[in-house]
């Protein structure tokens, strides 16, 4: 059997799609990558919610999967929108890694805590931003957009004095030595699929390669943590250019589902935490969504938007 991937040019996106044919080729399977830049690799002056939140990422990609150029894409699955156009479907989920947010800098004194001194934090996530203007007010930040090497030389070289980043991708980079400080779920919950890898492909794909590709790639539980994620935030209508999050856990058998939205300036909140089946997943996060709307969520996202829009 013959697969061929699409992925981003980007060391991590490399890794993660090397990572995915190596998989692939140990059952047999011959491999063929095909990297691209798409529109958010190549447009780094502007942020995301500039540039659109839907498919900054994945747009390109998935005109591959349309032509039958490629057979699946791989995506940082919490780069992948919450909603996917009727043609295109998700086969699999990799296994987790470690979802925490962590602070990286070539200063190890720097970390965040009640009494902070003042420090410059890169970063372009509204998420980021948020959790720190709520519970770091003294942290200041600057926008910052790039590949991972690109955000480090840029503060290398002053443009800021830390980094705030996901820790899968760090150590799959293997720069293990400049973290500084995990930090904790319950305060810097982390973005929908954080962790984890998302397969991607048309739904033309043939059941033979679509059965084989999922019984090789997908693993069950990080599956089910992330169906409860992704339907929270489809529940939101919400791209990765509004400060939502979500972490599902499973405990004895048991879904958890810790989930929430801040305001741009993230003076006001609104989160919760859930329990449910293993069986219905969707449904939790469904319910989550709904929760949250009906107790501020919805007047939270309203002012985004208008923000966000005033802002483009």
């Amino acid at each position: 059997m013959n697969i061929k991937i699409g992925t981003r040019k980007s060391m991590l996106a490399m890794w993660q799609a090397n990572y995915v044919k190596d998989e692939l080729s140990k059952h047999g399977i011959h491999v063929e990558l095909n990297p691209i830049e798409t529109k958010g690799d190549k447009v780094l002056d502007v942020s995301i919610s500039k540039i659109g939140s839907k498919g900054v990422f994945t747009e390109e990609l998935e005109a591959m999967l349309e032509n039958g150029e490629i057979d699946m894409a791989i995506h940082s699955a919490k780069d992948l929108p919450s909603e996917l156009p009727n043609q295109f479907e998700i086969l699999a989920f990799s296994s987790r890694e470690k979802e925490n947010d962590v602070l990286i800098s070539l200063n190890k004194s720097l970390k965040l805590n009640s009494d902070n001194d003042q420090f410059v934090i890169g970063t372009s996530s509204t998420r980021r931003i948020a959790t720190l203007a709520h519970y770091y007010p003294n942290i200041k930040t600057v926008e910052i957009r790039g590949n991972l090497q690109t955000r480090i030389k840029k503060m290398e070289t002053g443009h800021c004095d830390a980094l705030l980043l996901a820790y899968a991708g760090v150590a799959r980079m293997e720069y293990h030595d400049l973290i500084n400080q995990e930090l904790a779920l319950d305060i810097f919950t982390p973005a929908v699929g954080q962790g984890s890898l998302a397969v991607e492909i048309a739904t033309t794909l043939s059941e033979e390669k679509k059965s084989k590709i999922r019984s090789i790639l997908n693993d069950p539980m990080t599956e089910i943590k992330l169906k409860a994620e992704r339907a929270y935030l489809r529940k939101l209508k919400g791209g990765c250019s509004i400060p939502a999050f979500a972490n599902a856990q499973i405990s004895d058998n048991t879904l958890s589902l810790h989930a929430g939205i801040f305001s741009l300036n993230g003076k006001e909140f609104v989160k919760k935490t859930m329990e449910g089946n293993l069986d219905t997943a969707e449904a939790l996060g469904k319910k989550m969504g709904e929760d949250i709307l009906k107790n501020g969520g919805a007047e939270i996202l309203a002012q985004i938007n208008k923000e966000l829009n005033r802002k483009v």
